[in-house]
């Protein structure tokens, strides 16, 4: 970025950056969450500074802010820390860490849609109506998802790597 380039940057976020703020904030009711979005948004405005149009420029953060608010809750499950006064409950078969990565690796090598699928339902232990309402699909589309990615899952782990999980086969 050249140093007028540079200059009008740094001018748009000493003059902008308190205005973003507060319409961050009036978008999802939190000053540190209203802080860390705008920050980010400017970040991405930076990356963006070259192309954007001087008199779209504000709209134009705007939308991005309220595009990163919409991902952040769209994503706030994978980010949410539960809090109980009980001990969360154990499987009743704890495997070993080199059954742990064996599975890991396996899940690694399944598209992304059907990746998500099979962890909400299986290891987040979510209904298929909110896997669907996180996934934006509908519940017929994680049922089809879900039953692809184990049987994918299947093909990709050998009979010996499936034993632990299924128990010997027949």
């Amino acid at each position: 970025m050249r140093s007028e380039q540079e200059a009008e940057f740094r001018q748009f976020v000493a003059t902008r950056t308190e205005r973003l703020r507060r319409f961050a904030y009036l978008c999802c009711g939190d000053w540190h969450r209203a802080e860390d979005v705008v920050q980010t948004a400017l970040l991405r405005l930076y990356h963006a500074w070259k192309r954007a149009q001087r008199s779209s420029v504000d709209g134009y953060v705007r939308r991005i802010i309220v595009n990163l608010l919409i991902d952040e809750h769209r994503l706030v499950w994978f980010r949410r820390v539960h809090v109980s006064d009980r001990m969360p409950e154990r499987a009743s078969t704890d495997h070993g860490p080199h059954e742990r990565m064996v599975l890991t690796s396996a899940l690694m090598r399944l598209p992304k849609r059907q990746r998500a699928a099979v962890v909400l339902r299986y290891w987040e232990d979510l209904p298929i109506e909110q896997t669907a309402q996180i996934m934006g699909c509908s519940t017929g589309a994680v049922k089809n998802l879900t039953m692809r990615g184990l049987s994918t899952l299947r093909g990709l782990l050998t009979e010996e790597a499936l034993v632990p999980f299924e128990g010997a086969p027949s």
